[in-house]
């Protein structure tokens, strides 16, 4: 974890907010200022949706550019952290961050310039502009992540200490990867619009057309297929794997057994086989066409077999870590 820079040893000052807000937005400057600015676009967005009563394949005009805002604010954060952290290669990890910021934030002026217009940004080739703005789009993606990609192998060459630590962040930040390629599956044609010879190309849908009925804000079809969602769980693997990292670190408080190094390696190794084995059973799911809340048995019974495994993963990793300091005992004690 980092250190509080500046940070005195004396008890009766506490620095302010406004300190710990400028340390960190050290961090990255271009992307923490991108956060900031998501920060404001997001707030901006949900007014949108109070306020603005347009609604866009099935969804408030607005809720796009809310869902983006809080996706890249997270996004930027991270990485702006993450970069920090680095003593190898940093001045190419700034850069490629650099790049990353400037690119998300221009794909941002896309999707809200296109929802003053009162018009889809994604899959939409409707006139010269429209299928320009994506097809930039589509380049922008790539660029960054291919830039995330570099920061991502950099941190190979930058390991800390801990191997529990180095494991979380490592394997959240190439999942958060793969997560972000998923989306590319969305920008195939569908085979109706193939027939149609459609001016839309993509969908966010399999099964259905784009625009029916799905869960609130999120937008997810409750019935059909939905790409959005391993999409979605894929990229904040780059939060949630290290955050379970941070549980187990928290835990490690008040249970003596996960104090051990290779028992936190372990678990986490355990949560990212498990992880992964849930992206790639939602990616199956959404590609059959089938509901996030509606999973036919054959979908429950793989989801059950993830959680067993899972389970006995972590039952393993335990043991492993007990039999460990009961031979320590053990030592100490003859």
């Amino acid at each position: 974890m980092p250190t509080q820079a500046g940070q005195t040893g004396h008890a009766a000052y506490e620095p302010g907010r406004g300190t710990r807000l400028a340390q960190a937005f050290r961090w990255h400057v271009p992307l923490m200022t991108l956060a900031a600015l998501m920060a404001v676009v997001g707030v901006v967005a949900i007014v949108g949706i109070l306020v603005d009563d347009r609604v866009l394949t099935g969804l408030p005009i607005w809720a796009k550019p809310t869902k983006f805002a809080l996706s890249i604010l997270l996004y930027s954060v991270t990485w702006a952290w993450f970069i920090s952290q680095l003593t190898r290669l940093r001045r190419t990890a700034w850069w490629m961050g650099t790049v990353a910021a400037v690119l998300l934030g221009a794909e941002m002026v896309i999707v809200v310039g296109q929802v003053i217009r009162g018009t889809t940004s994604h899959f939409n080739g409707t006139t010269p502009l429209n299928a320009a703005l994506y097809q930039m789009m589509g380049m922008l993606i790539v660029v960054v992540w291919v830039a995330t990609l570099v920061v991502a192998l950099i941190m190979f060459r930058n390991p800390g200490p801990d191997r529990a630590r180095n494991l979380a962040v490592r394997a959240g930040s190439l999942v958060a990867l793969v997560g972000m390629a998923l989306g590319f599956l969305m920008t195939l044609p569908t085979k109706q619009q193939i027939a149609e010879d459609s001016p839309f190309t993509g969908a966010h849908t399999v099964g259905l057309a784009d625009g029916g009925p799905g869960l609130p804000l999120l937008g997810w079809s409750t019935v059909a297929g939905d790409l959005r969602i391993p999409h979605f769980v894929g990229m904040h693997a780059l939060q949630l794997i290290p955050l379970v990292l941070i549980g187990l670190e928290l835990l490690a408080r008040k249970v003596t057994l996960l104090r051990q190094e290779k028992v936190r390696a372990r678990l986490v190794a355990v949560a990212v086989v498990g992880y992964l084995a849930e992206l790639a059973l939602l990616t199956w799911q959404a590609l059959r066409g089938q509901s996030i809340v509606r999973p036919d048995l054959l979908t429950g019974l793989t989801f059950t077999g993830i959680v067993v495994c899972v389970g006995a993963g972590v039952l393993a990793a335990l043991r492993a870590g007990q039999s460990r300091s009961e031979r320590s005992l053990s030592t100490r004690s003859s």
